[in-house]
């Protein structure tokens, strides 16, 4: 995973007001909870004392703090330990009684956690602006068993349209790929992919991405680290996919249909339905193909024989390597 970097690891409705939630994310095990403002708190899911889930424990002192099932040991919000009982009220808890706290924000119906070093400021979280609050969505998860690495580069392959989806998206056998021409933002964590192709007349050769002209940017996908991207299908529909980390093997999926063109409430309703109804079957289309590759995880390099289709795969593992050689700095 790259260090230092903002991740959406479930969806807010995941949380409910009363109960402590655990899952694994990030390789990491993690409780999450709300105080009674409804605000997040994300602790590292492993009791300092006895190595003991938080997560099946209870929320006490007016929801700031979580007690260890095991032995009564609590932790506030910032993964200090205020509580051991079997110690009397009288004894100091010393410092090493601490779990590991993350910083967490909510925002476009996702809980987002900080992984990496604290910051005195940190940096906006990273999202789709396009994106307002007049789309509605559905949302359909899964969990696949492979790297991330593997899924996010799956969404940015133009070439594989024709083969692995022949009979959805894939119809016409239009073959031949024309660049794809990669346009990064200015800080280059956010870049389109601007894809034409067409087929194959045994004549045409496929242009290179500076070769483009504008009347061939029809159709565009986008992706900002660290890990979600959206399927531009027009203003007002998007495909929009959190591919969240689960640990270095697994990948969950939370795929959501978004659309603003029909807003009468059943109708609105029956559209996102088949709307996500749609988009899964090409899912699995994909999931047939891509839980084969090996290794599961992908770097920069590793011995495999790249094309001219494979521009966006090649930008996206250069900028994640130098994300996480920055972050290791």
């Amino acid at each position: 995973m790259i260090p230092n970097q903002w991740y959406a690891v479930l969806e807010s409705k995941e949380v409910p007001k009363k109960n402590a939630v655990g899952v694994s994310r990030l390789g990491e095990k993690l409780v999450f909870w709300r105080d009674k403002n409804g605000n997040i708190i994300c602790l590292r899911d492993k009791c300092a004392h006895r190595g003991a889930a938080l997560s099946i424990g209870k929320i006490c002192n007016d929801r700031e703090t979580i007690q260890c099932p095991f032995h009564g040991l609590e932790y506030d919000r910032t993964g200090k330990c205020t509580v051991i009982p079997a110690n009397g009220k009288n004894n100091p808890v010393p410092e090493r009684f601490k779990v590991t706290s993350f910083p967490t924000r909510e925002a476009h119906d996702f809980i987002w956690i900080w992984w990496g070093e604290a910051l005195e400021e940190y940096p906006p979280l990273p999202f789709f602006e396009d994106i307002d609050k007049k789309f509605k969505y559905k949302t359909y998860t899964e969990v696949w068993p492979i790297h991330y690495s593997r899924a996010i580069e799956n969404q940015l392959d133009a070439v594989h349209l024709p083969f692995v989806h022949r009979t959805t998206i894939g119809r016409g056998q239009h073959t031949l790929i024309h660049g794809p021409l990669v346009e990064p933002n200015e800080d280059k964590n956010e870049f389109l992919i601007w894809v034409y192709d067409q087929k194959d007349d045994g004549k045409t050769t496929p242009l290179k991405p500076e070769e483009f002209t504008d009347s061939m940017k029809i159709f565009h996908l986008q992706f900002k680290f660290p890990h979600i991207w959206q399927n531009y299908l027009g203003d007002k529909v998007r495909i929009f996919i959190a591919f969240v980390p689960v640990d270095e093997k697994h990948t969950k999926f939370y795929m959501r249909f978004y659309q603003k063109f029909i807003r009468i409430p059943l109708l609105k309703s029956i559209v996102n339905w088949f709307g996500i109804r749609s988009s899964i079957v090409i899912l699995h289309q994909d999931r047939r193909v891509v839980i084969t590759q090996e290794p599961i995880k992908t770097t920069l390099k590793m011995g495999e024989k790249l094309i001219q289709g494979d521009i966006p795969i090649v930008y996206y593992r250069k900028h994640r390597a130098k994300l996480i050689e920055l972050a290791s700095r």
